[in-house]
This record gives structure tokens, C-alpha cells and sequence, in this order.
């Protein structure tokens, strides 16, 4: 049976959602606090490029998207970093060639806003919701004169964000957990764009990082031919946003830190002191749904900072999970929401802490020479044992392992890796018979420990 289904939020994943639910025949409105953002000139300064990987395209894929999407889209193979002695390093990320995709924030949700409305969607922009009685599913939203208004809704998404208000009015309900951290690092957006003759000024088919131990700066790019760069920096400090206060200061730090970038980005300056100083946030609630009357998604349950690129796909993979309960409950919101909440709870706090461990790896690791050749291990015993092996990172970008899954496997990867490195040379220990042989026993040890977790995806 139809029902009247209310989504706040039209961002990324209730713009998605919507669609989803269309297409199953309920009747859908959102709820979105800004202002259309197809009509403005938008400004730059909050985004931090995504990364578009397999769960996001199986999401996509299910609602019949993909075409739509694909020409957003920029394949990136591989990591580019750039090294404080001035070399520069390709990290390839699959075993098989595989790619992560940079998709411009704004772009895609213009166009899943567009998609949705062609599907039937009615989006109500301007009406920022305040507050939900959560136990009577009354929404309380406040206008663009001033005004507000109340509106009892049958069925709640919030896919608000990581600041949700529906998630804010759980937290005010009795047993319900919640917590949320901020790293003591910020970020701020700037730019690389193409230079006066058009060209791309950095290879365009990858992720640029410049690994600096405490901090980094990264760069995706976009279909303009533009790079969104977003600077990694602690808030305090001896290098920090703090002390980054006058145009000498910017410019000694930025040439000090990134003299290979510094002459590709002739807008530095005003970039920097146009664009704000933001903060990055990891939230963590429990429950995620309250009876059969509403449910959190995406950054509103699961607010991730972003440094796996999953925040988007994960967002996404919860639109998947949830339409697979509908396609098979049909109107039993009871056991759908339940088993949402009990199949993704697990999962959303799993990438969560996935995505804080891979800050310290993209800031620091990834400049280490053991670090590189442990990745290169890591291909080859892929190759040499595909049933048994697979790195977490594959797990987490090219597959759809849970998140979960991947994350149990770290201890026992690391164990492994740690193990064949102790070695010596893999590679020339490859060679010799009794190595294999030993590297046999190694290997099945590993997979025994790690057969029984849920790898079905």
C-alpha cells in the first residue's frame, strides 16, 4: 500500500531516496532548508569533492541512474603524492585497474534534485525544520518570512545531515545514545584551475595528495577541467589555521609546504581568505529509527569525516539496504525499519572509524617507504590468493563486503603483512619454493581466522 512518505533533506541521499521510494509507488515530499540551489551561483567554499566507488554506483544502478550520472564523473586510479623532496609517486589503487570516481558535490545534487522532481518528487526548499515530535510525527518548520508551520507527516527520513533534526529530537527522547567528535583539524577549499591556455596543469585521471605528517592537502578533479583542492589543517598549533593570519604568512607556509603547487594556483590568496575555515565531524546514535514512524540516513545517522571517500557511498549503500527491505517486506515498516537499523548500525559505525584511521594513513603513512611496499605486497598476495586474500581498502572501495567486515579484518591483515615483511625482500623470497610453501601456511592461517565473518556484501 502507498504511503505519504516526508524526507528532510535534498541533499545527496534523500534526493536519492526519493526516487527510490517513487518508484516503489508512495507518494514523497522533502523538506529542504536552503534555498534551489540550481538557481544560484554557487559558491565555493564547503565542498570536499567525492569519490564515487562501487557501493554509490550500485545504488545508482538500482534506480536506474547511472546513465544520468556517469558524465559527472572522472576516474581516479591511483594516488599521486606529492613528496616534500619533490618527487612524485603513483600509488595504483586496485589490483585490476580499478577506479574511484571524483564527482563535483553540487553537480550531482543538482541533477538527483532534477531526477527526482522528473520522477514526481515535490521538494519544498526554504523550509528548515526546527524540530519533530517524534512520537506524534509532527514536523515543525520555520519560513523564509519569519513564519512557521506544523505538518503531521505519516512516514520520516531524515536525511538532514550530520546536524539532523530529526536526529536532534531523538536525542531528547529517553534511551537513546548519542555522541558526536570533531577533529581537532579543520578544512578549507582552494583551487587549481586549468591554466591560461585551457590545459590541465596536474594529471587528471587521479588523486593528488601532499602527505605532510600533521596535515595534508589533497586534489580532485572536476569536469571543467578545474581541481578542487582542500587543505587539512589542524585548527592550533605551531602550524595551523591559527597562524596562517596575513598574505606573507600563507604565502611562506604554502611555499614551504607546496612549492610545486603554489604556481598552478593563482587564486591562493583569495581562496583562502574568501573561503571559510570548516570543521569535520563524526557522529554516532543509537537507535537509528524510532517504531514504524521514522528512521535516520546517510550523514544524519552517520555523519563520517571524509577521508575513505565513503561518506557519499555509504549514504547510498543505506538508499540499497533499504529498498532491498522494501522490495521484500512490502508494507511492514515494522520489520523494515527494525532491520535497517540492526543490518547498517553496525556498519555506519564501522566506516566511521575506518574513515579516521585513514586520515592518519593519507596525512603521514603514505609517504613512508615501508608503508608503499606493503602496498605492493598486498597486490601480489591478491593476485596469488584471490579467494583468500583481499586488502581492506579493496574490501572497503571495490567490493560490498560491510563495512564491518573490513574492519575486523585489520588486526589480522596487519598481523599477516607484518609477518611477511619481517622477512626480507618479498618479492625476492617469492621466488624460492620453501618461501611459497611457507607463505602457504601464512596465508591459510589468515583466511581461517577471517572465513566465518560476513563477507556475502
Amino acid at each position: 500500500m502507498a504511503r505519504n512518505i516526508t524526507i528532510l533533506g535534498a541533499g545527496l541521499v534523500g534526493s536519492l531516496l526519493a526516487i527510490l521510494l517513487k518508484k516503489r509507488g508512495h507518494e514523497v515530499t522533502v523538506y529542504e532548508r536552503r534555498p534551489d540551489m540550481r538557481g544560484l551561483n554557487m559558491s565555493a567554499g564547503k565542498s570536499i569533492n567525492l569519490a564515487m566507488s562501487h557501493r554509490g554506483w550500485k545504488a545508482l544502478d538500482l534506480a536506474g541512474l547511472r546513465k544520468d550520472i556517469e558524465d559527472l564523473a572522472i576516474p581516479m586510479y591511483g594516488r599521486y603524492l606529492h613528496q616534500e623532496d619533490g618527487n612524485n609517486t603513483f600509488q595504483q589503487y586496485g589490483t585490476n585497474k580499478e577506479a574511484i570516481y571524483s564527482v563535483s558535490r553540487g553537480e550531482l545534487n543538482k541533477k538527483l534534485m532534477t531526477l527526482a522532481e522528473e520522477h514526481g518528487v515535490t521538494i519544498n526548499f526554504e523550509h528548515r525544520c526546527s524540530s519533530v515530535d517524534v512520537e506524534n510525527n509532527i514536523l515543525h518548520l520555520d519560513l523564509p518570512d519569519g513564519s512557521s508551520k506544523t505538518v503531521e507527516a505519516d512516514l520520516i527520513f531524515g536525511a538532514d545531515g550530520a546536524h539532523s533534526a530529526l536526529r536532534n529530537s531523538y536525542v531528547r527522547m529517553d534511551r537513546v545514545d548519542a555522541q558526536h567528535f570533531y577533529l581537532k583539524h579543520g578544512y578549507k577549499e582552494l583551487s587549481i584551475p586549468p591554466d591560461e591556455n585551457g590545459n590541465l596543469q596536474i594529471e587528471e585521471n587521479g588523486l593528488h595528495i601532499w602527505p605532510r605528517r600533521n596535515f595534508m592537502m589533497i586534489a580532485l578533479p572536476n569536469t571543467d577541467g578545474n581541481f578542487t583542492c582542500t587543505l587539512f589543517l589542524p585548527f592550533e598549533g605551531e602550524l595551523s589555521f591559527e597562524t596562517l593570519k596575513t598574505e606573507e604568512q600563507v604565502q611562506k607556509f604554502f611555499n614551504e609546504q607546496f612549492p610545486d603547487a603554489v604556481p598552478k594556483m593563482p587564486t591562493l590568496m583569495e581562496d583562502f581568505f574568501g573561503n571559510p575555515t570548516s570543521s569535520l565531524i563524526t557522529t554516532f546514535v543509537a537507535p537509528w529509527h524510532y517504531k514504524n514512524k521514522s528512521a535516520l540516513i546517510g550523514d544524519a545517522a552517520h555523519a563520517i569525516v571524509p577521508f575513505y571517500g565513503q561518506g557519499m557511498n555509504a549514504g547510498f549503500e543505506d538508499c540499497t539496504i533499504l529498498a532491498g527491505l522494501l522490495d521484500k517486506h512490502g508494507d511492514d515498516w515494522d520489520t523494515i525499519l527494525e532491520v535497517y537499523d540492526q543490518m547498517r548500525k553496525p556498519n555506519g559505525d564501522a566506516v566511521a572509524n575506518l574513515a579516521l584511521k585513514n586520515f592518519v594513513e593519507m596525512r603521514d603513512k603514505v609517504a613512508d617507504k615501508d608503508f608503499l611496499e606493503r602496498k605492493k605486497i598486498e597486490k601480489e598476495l591478491h593476485r596469488l590468493y584471490p579467494k583468500e586474500f583481499i586488502s581492506v581498502y579493496e574490501m572497503v572501495s571495490f567490493s560490498h563486503i560491510p563495512y564491518s567486515t573490513a574492519q575486523s579484518c585489520i588486526d589480522a591483515q596487519d598481523k599477516l603483512l607484518q609477518e611477511i615483511m619481517s622477512d626480507g625482500d618479498f618479492f625476492e623470497n617469492i621466488k624460492q619454493d620453501a618461501y611459497k610453501t611457507k607463505l602457504d601456511s601464512s596465508v591459510t592461517t589468515y583466511y581461517q581466522s577471517i572465513k566465518d565473518l560476513d563477507f556475502g556484501g
